[in-house]
């Protein structure tokens, strides 16, 4: 894509925002980047990082109004939602509208393998990027996880190959984005309060399989209940994984060991008690890291290796530390009610009393679900953020009355640990996004490790 001299618009001013306005000024266009959010709300880094680009001609509209929409494209953040006044404005223009991902993907030369879903995005794609590199030193890890896409793709060379974690906002505005493998993990509710309705939310997974051909792969998971509407929509060759059953081709449990058949032979890979990660959430993220690794080509002692080392990811089901015989993990990942069930059934399965942190950001889902699971796993519920009523109302209406508010992260911590008793844990598992109270669910959990080290104990 030839964009040199173009006047290019870059909406949102976070990661995937600067790393877009950089990689449009490395191709010569001219680069503005619009934000609401003012030139003084942002911290000094960011506000370093912005004097930087606009010493190298990049020209900011920060908390101000756009006048001037002569643009020929503008790319959006993932973050920015497609409905404000902007981006209204710029489509009522016929200006052409992309995101991010579509953008950097447009000078990608190396073969990219996608991973979506509503939950274990990161696992998976933490898990695929370990395998893969160690099948080719010149992977790359982007996407969702890590660094933009649009930060690395110069980097990258046609022998390489690229693991992308994708998530809905990115899917929403891809034109030609194909990946030579995708997968969809699962989709179950989540950000209604962008996508308004699951049909919405399911289309934006499912764009995905859009611009593949008969010579890619389709990974997908036998369980979703969206399944059959991905296998409808594939135009790759679909590989299924499935906890429940051995699919005609795909990676399944036997006799608790996994297994694949993907080329031709069956291939048993590993026990389930030889994987570090644990909890029947996790032996479907293995399976999908095996079917997605072995389409794209990877030996088999090679997935073997590195899935049977593997420790996990920050921020899910995080050990940080034991002080006065209580545990404490960070499950700051789990930002939607079936991530927090995952997380909630897995730690349970150790059969200590559980002290849960929750709440954060309304999405608009109920948390009812998830309640259920609280009797005879969970002690008591220190809830904070904009849902914390919500999650009170609903734990009442389910029968459960062990909870408490507060409107302070570290009060809330503080008081797990003072009610806490040897043999017990405390676990900061959400169910809700961050972004009520804190930049990301990783600032979170960063913030619970470093309160919980601080404690007496």
């Amino acid at each position: 894509m030839d964009i040199k001299d173009k006047k290019i618009l870059v909406v949102g001013n976070a990661r995937s925002g600067i790393g877009a306005a950089k990689l449009a000024l490395s191709k010569e266009a001219k680069v503005a980047v619009y934000d609401s959010k003012p030139y003084d709300k942002w911290d000094t880094h960011m506000q370093q990082e912005i004097a930087q680009m606009q010493d190298r001609g990049i020209h900011f509209f920060l908390g101000e109004e756009l006048l001037d929409y002569q643009y020929e494209l503008v790319i959006v953040s993932p973050g920015v939602p497609l409905e404000i006044d902007v981006i209204q404005e710029v489509k009522r223009r016929s200006i052409k509208v992309i995101g991010e991902l579509e953008f950097a993907s447009l000078f990608c030369k190396a073969p990219i393998i996608a991973i979506t879903g509503t939950n274990g995005k990161t696992t998976t794609t933490t898990l695929v990027g370990e395998i893969v590199k160690a099948y080719n030193a010149e992977t790359y890890v982007v996407g969702n996880i890590g660094r933009a896409f649009s930060e690395e793709v110069c980097s990258i060379p046609a022998s390489g190959a690229v693991v992308a974690e994708v998530s809905s906002f990115q899917l929403e505005t891809i034109e030609t984005f194909h990946p030579k493998v995708s997968a969809i993990l699962n989709i179950t509710p989540d950000h209604l309060n962008r996508h308004h309705t699951m049909e919405n939310y399911s289309r934006c997974k499912h764009n995905i399989l859009m611009n593949q051909t008969a010579e890619d792969f389709c990974i997908l998971n036998t369980r979703d209940a969206y399944f059959e509407k991905a296998k409808a929509k594939a135009k790759g060759e679909c590989i299924e994984f499935s906890l429940t059953h051995m699919p005609g081709k795909g990676a399944y449990v036997i006799q608790n060991s996994l297994y694949e058949n993907i080329n031709g032979k069956e291939n048993r890979i590993c026990h389930i008690d030889e994987l570090k990660i644990k909890g029947t959430h996790n032996v479907e993220n293995a399976l999908a890291a095996i079917a997605i690794t072995a389409a794209f080509g990877v030996p088999v002692h090679i997935i073997r290796n590195i899935l049977i080392h593997f420790k996990g990811v920050a921020h899910r089901t995080e050990y940080v530390t034991t002080k006065k015989g209580v545990d404490f993990f960070n499950d700051s990942k789990a930002t939607n009610t079936d991530a927090a069930i995952a997380g909630l059934v897995g730690l349970g399965s150790l059969g200590k009393p559980i002290r849960l942190i929750a709440g954060g950001m309304d999405k608009h889902t109920t948390f009812k679900d998830w309640i259920k699971f609280f009797p005879e796993r969970v002690k008591k519920v220190y809830i904070i953020g904009e849902t914390k009523e919500q999650i009170v109302k609903e734990c009442v209406e389910e029968g459960y009355l062990a909870t408490q508010t507060f409107n302070a992260f570290e009060e809330a911590i503080i008081t797990a640990y003072k009610e806490s008793t040897e043999g017990e844990c405390i676990f900061l598992s959400p169910a809700c996004a961050s972004w009520d109270m804190f930049e990301s669910y990783e600032q979170r959990g960063d913030l619970f490790k470093e309160i919980v080290n601080c404690l007496e104990g």
